[in-house]
């Protein structure tokens, strides 16, 4: 029993040294607090784009958003509670003031595919990227990697119909 509990110890200690929030690497912790805002951003304003969306296509594009990244938030939570990290949990003014905004658009159809579908996930990728290059913990790194594809086939899609909108003008 003697033997057992300063094991047991080394243990919890090394556990709770994986989860202090002082071990991961500042970037590393920027990105993954700017990945959760802009993962919120993109579910919320796809449930925007379902709702105020004339355009099948946009709907469609709008319900990809949001089912593709509340399954990264998750993720992406999961990793947060194992590094330590505190995510917002509500979205942050910067992205509640775009979301707002993206509401009030004469033309909704075409300023959520201009700002959601091109703008933002031209930045998430070149973001996503630069993790996945320089992020200093493995798992973060291994994350934007993961996440890169679907960012890559969003900006394809909304390519897409960003043309077949202006086509429609």
């Amino acid at each position: 029993m003697k033997k057992v509990l300063p094991a047991l110890l080394l243990i919890a200690c090394g556990a709770a040294m994986a989860a202090d929030p002082g071990s991961l690497d500042k970037k590393d912790r920027a990105f993954m607090e700017k990945a959760a805002a802009g993962g919120m951003l993109e579910v919320q304003a796809g449930k925007l784009a379902q709702d105020k969306g004339r355009n099948a296509d946009v709907k469609s594009f709008g319900s990809m958003l949001t089912t593709d990244h509340a399954a990264a938030n998750e993720e992406l939570k999961s990793l947060a509670q194992k590094k330590g990290v505190t995510l917002p949990s509500t979205l942050p003014g910067k992205e509640q003031k775009k979301l707002d905004q993206l509401a009030r658009a004469k033309d909704f159809d075409k300023n959520f595919m201009h700002e959601q579908g091109l703008q933002d996930h031209q930045q998430d990728i070149k973001d996503f990227q630069k993790a996945s290059k320089n992020a200093k913990d493995p798992d973060v790194k291994a994350f934007a990697e993961k996440e890169l594809p679907t960012l890559h086939k969003h900006l394809q899609r909304a390519e897409e119909i960003t043309k077949e909108l202006k086509g429609k003008a």
